[in-house]
């Protein structure tokens, strides 16, 4: 029979073996968590570079759309009511044209005259304060014959209208010819009080005759940025036609008075 010192000695090994064992799989445990730390490390890495990558390969397309100019909206905005001539305070107002074409960006600065035309400017002048052309696209140009970019209609099809119309014609040349520069407002033919939202920017003197209602009314120039308005009537119109929407669309962003 083993004395006590024996059974002691045996279970103090025992004890050192399980011990040893714990250790043993402690460390084993560790070596397993710091292999899995390991290759996530290595994997976000590897995607942190995929990442990187796939953001400069699309830098160009990104910069080049936050560089595009926005399409204009085609939409009604026929819930707007006719300015006094009052508004127009007989008086000169400065007014900005926010546009872009293509990537350029460009302010047509206008002359209103609100002595000459008292209630074209009014009226222009309140549409443009109440946000009106905001977004709104230039839906016809003409290259032949007359010399005409025309604006001011939200629906993009040449009949759109605030929900009000005017007249009559003011200020109208006496021989038909629009200086280049001139701004004028675009009516239906025939008809002196069809005038509504839609204007015209001559960018070459052009002479437009005279139909039964008379003239068109004259109501600003261009003091600036005539040049942006030749370029893009040097593009043309899509598909090469004569009078059509321009090939590079035009955007008016916003609109400043003074």
């Amino acid at each position: 029979m083993a004395s006590s010192k024996q059974r002691q000695r045996a279970q103090q090994a025992r004890q050192a073996e399980k011990r040893a064992q714990r250790q043993a799989a402690k460390r084993a445990h560790r070596q397993r968590l710091w292999g899995v730390i390991a290759l996530f490390t290595v994997l976000a890495l590897v995607g942190a570079f995929v990442v990187a990558a796939l953001i400069n390969d699309n830098a160009p397309e990104d910069d080049a759309a936050a560089g595009a100019c926005p399409a204009g909206v085609e939409e009604a905005r026929d819930d707007y009511e006719l300015a006094d001539p009052s508004v127009a305070e007989d008086r000169t107002w400065t007014v900005t044209l926010k546009a872009c074409s293509g990537d350029t960006e460009a302010d047509i600065v206008l002359e209103l005259d609100g002595e000459s035309a008292p209630q074209a400017v009014a009226s222009f002048v309140t549409l443009a304060q109440g946000g009106y052309f905001d977004g709104t696209g230039c839906h016809r140009l003409v290259t032949e014959g007359i010399h005409v970019l025309q604006c001011g209609d939200p629906t993009f099809t040449g009949s759109g209208s605030p929900g009000y119309s005017f007249g009559p014609i003011e200020n109208a040349p006496e021989n038909d010819v629009y200086p280049e520069g001139t701004v004028a407002m675009a009516r239906r033919g025939g008809d002196a009080k069809s005038m509504g939202s839609q204007f015209f920017l001559v960018y070459e003197e052009s002479t437009i005759p005279s139909d039964a209602a008379g003239g068109y009314t004259v109501f600003g120039t261009i003091t600036s940025g005539l040049d942006f308005v030749q370029a893009v009537a040097d593009a043309g119109a899509a598909d090469g036609a004569p009078d059509g929407a321009p090939a590079t669309p035009v955007t008016i962003e916003g609109v400043e008075t003074q």
